[in-house]
């Protein structure tokens, strides 16, 4: 079974690539077990916990990313500099649990998946 990687990159509500990407990974968990999130550059801003879309009137899906457990998706990364570039903590309160990772372990983690989407 192929292994599946899905990086986020770009930040929510500001494009459909994060709303997309996690339409992609709830189809693609009915596949294959082999699943795993990774959010690196703006992509980290989408597991951003009390976000409030309806102010800028776009739909709100990033709760959405809390049931990925319920589908068996369990490995979720988040880049450790993007965090650090964007003032955000290493453990600020997030909608999904992930590991925090520095840009190296990410890229070695990646080489571990047969297809990479990215979003």
């Amino acid at each position: 079974m192929a292994r599946i990687a899905f990086i986020f990159t770009q930040g929510p509500h500001g494009s459909s690539a994060g709303r997309e990407g996690l339409d992609a990974v709830l189809a693609t968990s009915a596949l294959s077990d082999e699943i795993a999130l990774f959010f690196v550059s703006d992509g980290v801003l989408q597991l951003t916990k009390d976000q409030q879309p309806q102010q800028i009137l776009a739909r709100n899906y990033i709760a959405t990313f809390g049931v990925l457990p319920l589908y068996d998706v369990e490995r979720c990364y988040l880049c450790a500099a993007a965090l650090a570039e964007r003032g955000i903590d290493l453990t600020a309160p997030r909608v999904l649990a992930a590991e925090v990772l520095a840009p190296e372990a990410l890229r070695a983690l990646l080489n571990h998946y047969d297809r990479v989407m990215t979003f």
